[in-house]
């Protein structure tokens, strides 16, 4: 088992496990670091989406700072235990954890978000499938962070405005376009 640290905010510095989950690769800090620079470093007041949670690292990071309420999306079972305890540790009342499948969620949430963070397995098709549903739970003036093996000029209606990469990992902060 490994770990992986938040970067910024309330619970900075703080570890959280990662399992051995096959297609689990946590968001390196540097990344993670460049993202909420792109953002600002407060969340305040922002309801966040973390639809691939995973280790949870993105979903907790927003929390950290500032975040009204995230809300982070699994269906592996260990990854699940993973990030109950990971919200437990941090007493993180304000992040409530969702056994399930990305896309049925988005097509049935009646949750709306100012922020997701999107990052799937690699090569799975996960982006696809959740493609055209991202317009339902999203606040007109939202965000939307991808990470994917390649670089992407946008999805649907959302456009990248920023856009870096680490190693494999490109990186995507994307804004929806105005018609």
């Amino acid at each position: 088992m490994s770990r992986v640290r938040i970067v910024g905010g309330a619970w900075r510095s703080r570890l959280l496990e990662v399992v051995d989950v096959r297609g689990l690769r946590p968001t390196p800090d540097r990344v993670r670091e460049t993202l909420f620079n792109w953002l600002g470093q407060d969340l305040d007041g922002q309801h966040c989406v973390d639809l691939f949670a995973g280790s949870g690292i993105l979903g907790f990071e927003a929390a950290s700072r500032g975040a009204a309420s995230v809300v982070l999306v699994e269906r592996d079972a260990r990854a699940l235990d993973a990030l109950h305890k990971s919200a437990k540790t941090l007493q993180a009342s304000h992040v409530e954890i969702v056994r399930g499948d990305a896309v049925r969620f988005m097509q049935s949430t009646p949750l709306k978000f100012d922020g997701m963070f999107l990052d799937p397995p690699y090569m799975q098709g996960w982006i696809e499938r959740v493609q055209p549903w991202l317009d339902g739970p999203m606040k007109a003036d939202g965000w939307l962070y991808v990470e994917s093996h390649a670089a992407l000029e946008g999805l649907g209606n959302w456009r990248t405005v920023k856009q870096g990469s680490a190693g494999q990992v490109h990186f995507h902060l994307m804004r929806r376009s105005q018609k």
